[in-house]
């Protein structure tokens, strides 16, 4: 049985992990026949929402591996030891915590800095010849990352973060959430899932899609 690692940055879509993506994406490989290792940094989160208001909560903190644990059902493994897990490939999450938390692309853009644990984690994935999958707005730390390698990567048809990705290095292709691309270079797949108006069920076919490739590279 195939390894496949998801790695998660929070609960919650505009604090931290989209929790649709993430269970789509558990369900996916489980369906796919391959067994889903949750994956996440020990870090405080960079700030609590609100879901109901979505408003910052100033009084309060969180911990990205604690809370992402919710959603792992408690079987989650801090990013650091990611080596021991024997992975055959790595996907990561989309939410707003994908861009606040693994780096702070949300509030630096193109210019953003990437978790060392995660560069690390891509480069030593990439470079094994593992495939990597990415979704909604996590693309941004692939172009980040791997940029300089011109792989392919969506985000749906976002031209201003299409703009992020080619300044980044990346070539962005359009893509509905149903869908998802394939790089030419690297074993990269990625889908746009709640980037863009979709429903739960159009995001569903994309992350299956997603997850289908990656198994099919393996």
């Amino acid at each position: 049985m195939k390894n496949i690692g998801v790695l998660l940055s929070g609960c919650g879509v505009y604090d931290g992990s989209e929790i649709h993506e993430a269970v789509l994406t558990l369900l996916a490989i489980d369906h796919a026949g391959a067994k889903a290792l949750c994956l996440a940094p020990n870090i405080p989160q960079h700030h609590v929402v609100n879901h109901l208001t979505g408003e910052a909560v100033t009084s309060e903190s969180r911990n990205v591996l604690v809370e992402a644990a919710r959603i792992a059902r408690g079987a989650i493994t801090d990013l650091s030891n990611i080596d021991t897990l024997d992975l055959d490939a790595l996907i990561l999450v989309g939410g707003y915590g994908a861009a606040k938390n693994l780096c702070n692309y949300e509030s630096k853009g193109p210019e953003c800095e990437v978790l060392p644990e995660i560069t690390s984690a891509l480069r030593s994935f990439y470079n094994a010849g593992k495939p990597l999958g990415f979704m909604c707005i996590s693309p941004v730390i692939a172009a980040k990352v791997l940029g300089d390698q011109q792989i392919e990567l969506t985000t749906g048809i976002d031209k201003e973060t299409a703009g992020h990705l080619k300044a980044m290095g990346a070539r962005h292709i359009e893509c509905s959430a149903s869908n998802a691309i394939v790089s030419k270079q690297g074993k990269i797949v990625s889908t746009p899932a709640y980037m863009l108006d979709s429903s739960i069920a159009e995001v569903a076919k994309g992350i299956e899609k997603l997850v289908t490739e990656i198994i099919a590279m393996l």
